[in-house]
């Protein structure tokens, strides 16, 4: 956990919502110099912070309309946190909450350097994330409504599909598998959904390729030379990453990709283990699917998690092989080196 320390003249908090946000500014001393609820436009911040502008910082809560203050603040040269949402446990904690007492909060905790620090996405990859974040979105759909076809088969006891049906050209006569008109009409509304948002998802794909190109190409080459990294999860872990110089450790890294767990302790006795929500679950989701490609047609990789099954056990060992992709994929990026299985399996 970061926390923001520097020391500065003003501390403004805001309780930062869609239409409106509080402000609250303090001093050094912790008086409050304005604290008003103002309607969320550049014009409205930019006239409250204009007195405190030679030495103000300004937190927010990370939630999901924080991009235009966050923009707006780095074409002002105005010093922003963004305050992680999971750690901000004392806006949450008191007896009374409302948008006054939050945005006062928040200022405490900057005056106090307390605000756990979130990261500030920077903008020039920040659309292409979002874009892909939708398209999974999106493929996740398409698997629902796959879904709700093989149920439908199950649900009136037919015989199973002779071909896998997520492939187009295997799709023909799935309509008249079925006898019922109603039960037709469902599976042809299925069909034709999954179709338009295969189409859509394929536009995406192209899309967000093309951008890779001009963002990070030498990063993206160096994540598919991992054996069961393709195209697609290589996008994803270069885009939720970004940079991977701003982890200072590996251990930082993989905390961060939710592939290690924490341990509650005191008195050297152990009392559980929690914090799994906390970090990037896209990141989790890609080093697990990587940790299955791994193995196939990878004899080497199956023989390690053959050997981790026998010392941790089999529901252990596809966690601990995707960990150890994740710390290889950190030493990757860093030292900017294609995948050797060798020294992989050596390690």
């Amino acid at each position: 956990m970061r926390f923001y320390t520097k020391t500065h003249h003003y501390y403004c908090g805001i309780d930062l919502h869609t239409r409106w946000m509080y402000l609250c500014i303090l001093n050094p001393e912790g008086e409050i110099l304005y604290h008003k609820n103002l309607k969320a436009c550049p014009e409205n911040f930019l006239k409250a912070v204009a007195p405190y502008r030679p030495d103000v910082v300004v937190a927010v809560e990370c939630i999901f309309s924080w991009y235009w203050l966050a923009d707006l603040c780095a074409e002002e040269g105005i010093p922003f946190v963004l305050g992680h949402a999971l750690y901000m446990k004392a806006i949450h904690g008191g007896k009374a909450k409302n948008d006054k007492i939050d945005s006062r909060k928040i200022a405490l905790l900057l005056r106090g350097g307390m605000v756990p620090q979130a990261y500030v996405y920077p903008p020039q990859m920040r659309a292409t994330r979002d874009l892909l974040r939708r398209r999974i979105r999106l493929v996740s759909k398409r698997a629902e409504l796959l879904g709700h076809i093989q149920n439908t088969n199950s649900q009136y006891n037919l015989l199973p599909f002779h071909k896998q049906i997520k492939y187009k050209r295997n799709r023909e006569g799935v309509v008249e598998h079925f006898t019922d008109p109603m039960v037709q009409a469902s599976i042809q509304t299925d069909l034709a959904l999954i179709d338009f948002l295969s189409k859509q998802i394929d536009q995406l794909e192209q899309l967000i390729l093309a951008q890779v190109k001009e963002h990070q190409p030498r990063a993206f080459y160096l994540l598919q030379s991992v054996p069961g990294i393709g195209e697609i999860l290589a996008l994803v872990i270069l885009y939720e990453i970004h940079e991977i110089a701003r982890f200072q450790s590996v251990q930082q890294f993989a905390s961060y990709c939710r592939l290690v767990k924490c341990a509650h302790q005191s008195v050297d006795k152990t009392y559980g283990f929690s914090g799994s929500k906390m970090g990037n679950a896209h990141l989790k989701w890609a080093f697990s699917e990587a940790a299955v490609g791994f193995l196939r047609h990878n004899p080497p990789g199956q023989k390690l998690l053959a050997q981790l099954e026998k010392k941790h056990g089999k529901g252990k060992a596809l966690t601990l092989l995707a960990h150890k992709l994740g710390r290889t994929v950190y030493f990757l990026l860093r030292r900017e080196e294609v995948f050797d299985l060798n020294t992989f399996l050596a390690a």
